[in-house]
């Protein structure tokens, strides 16, 4: 069998800015995303797509409120927002994905796996709920809000208006995980685990229940990549390299270090807890479960990176 790579594309690389956010613009920045994920497989790589969508679970969501403020329609729960984003932008990079094996003449097929991912319901995040989605809220609103919705948390947000605040729990298991291993040995690219999957918790019974919950897409990839037993985990980000002191006189690019050496800057606090510290410890989460390899780069360059031309490459 080739080589089995796990490739997270975040969901903020699909809205490359605030003039280009309809799903139109979006499909373009996914077939863009499709031709340097297809040159990874021409060069001998089996791929996993994963996927963010923060942006995207933002814009359901704004929907939902208006239709609510408008004509009195229910509020979508964010879980099944979760689920819509898994099926829309499954479906863009299948096709894109679809698309560019035929341009390249390769006889292969994308398939969409909506995918579940099991989160403990003693996780210490829903009793801290640190997520914000949606849209900010007058005080007024705030408090209507909070009376039709008693289990939700909202908060003041630097003064800008209130923000509902959401769990976001650690991935404990792919629930789908041999489903796609099953497709990936028939040859099927697969995209999924979509947003960081959508969370359930198991029942005593052994059924599973949807939770309002977003869990972190890079976690969800690692933790995927580690079930599957991948070769390689990919995580996109918006530089082509991690850096230390990032944006300063003295930053210095990263291209080939260690997880010892990688811990070693993580207590160091050199990675911004919003941004790249958790693809750092998404990585280090995979290599210390039994991974081989992982990347750090940017979309456009996934095929440079593989090659090992550019990108942050971490061994164990």
């Amino acid at each position: 069998m080739k080589k089995l790579a796990v490739v997270a594309i975040g969901g903020n690389s699909l809205i490359r800015d605030n003039d280009r956010q309809t799903v139109e613009d979006q499909y373009d920045a996914v077939c863009e995303t499709a031709k340097h994920i297809a040159g990874m497989i021409v060069q001998g790589y089996e791929v996993i797509i994963t996927h963010g969508n923060g942006p995207q679970v933002g814009f359901i969501l704004r929907r939902s409120e208006i239709a609510s403020e408008v004509a009195g329609m229910h509020h979508v729960p964010l879980v099944s927002c979760g689920a819509d984003t898994q099926g829309a932008i499954g479906y863009q990079i299948q096709q894109a994905m679809d698309n560019e094996f035929k341009n390249r003449g390769l006889a292969k097929s994308a398939v969409t796996v909506v995918t579940q991912v099991a989160v403990s319901p003693e996780d210490p995040a829903f009793q801290k709920p640190t997520k914000p989605i949606g849209s900010f809220y007058t005080q007024e609103q705030a408090q209507i809000l909070q009376e039709q919705h008693p289990d939700w948390t909202l908060v003041n947000d630097a003064g800008r208006g209130f923000r509902r605040l959401v769990a976001s729990p650690l991935p404990q298991e792919i629930l789908e995980k041999d489903v796609i291993k099953l497709l990936i040995r028939e040859g099927y690219c697969v995209i999924g685990a979509g947003g960081g999957g959508i969370p359930v918790v198991k029942q005593a019974n052994g059924s599973v229940k949807g939770i309002d919950a977003v869990i972190d897409k890079d976690f969800a990839s690692s933790l995927l990549a580690a079930e599957i037993s991948a070769d390689l985990l990919i995580i996109s980000t918006g530089v082509p390299k991690v850096y230390l002191n990032y944006g300063k006189e003295n930053e210095k690019a990263l291209d080939e270090i260690t997880l010892a050496e990688l811990r070693q800057y993580v207590e160091e606090d050199h990675f911004a807890p919003g941004s790249m510290l958790p693809k750092i410890l998404a990585v280090i989460s995979f290599l210390e479960k039994g991974g081989k390899k992982a990347i750090i780069t940017n979309p456009e360059s996934l095929e440079e990176a593989v090659a090992g031309r550019t990108g942050t490459h971490v061994y164990p």
